[in-house]
């Protein structure tokens, strides 16, 4: 067996559980994947995908004026009269489905 060395990372518990359901799907261990991605940013001589900042950047409460927040709350309130919205039932089954539980 070839040596191995370990790799301690502090990741989010929801994050590890969800990407531990996608790789579980994939019959792929954690450690098996965590190598995997090393070893592509060894091949790659760098982060194995695109990373570039959102085409807009999101609202920060801190950085809205008082004007900017009331409009944020204001469109949220519309959305919610238009019918625009999805109840917590909703969002959880698509979750279920989505990772399979």
């Amino acid at each position: 067996m070839a040596r191995t060395s370990n790799v301690f990372a502090r990741v989010e518990p929801e994050v590890k559980e969800q990407a531990e359901i996608v790789l579980e799907q994939l019959g792929i261990p954690m450690s098996n994947a965590v190598g995997m991605f090393l070893r592509q940013v060894i091949l790659q001589r760098g982060i194995p995908f695109e990373m570039k900042l959102p085409a807009e950047k999101p609202l920060a409460l801190g950085s809205m004026t008082k004007e900017q927040f009331d409009a944020e709350i204001q469109k949220g309130i519309d959305d919610m009269n238009n019918g625009k919205f999805f109840t917590a039932d909703e969002v959880e089954a698509e979750f279920k489905r989505d990772y399979g539980i």
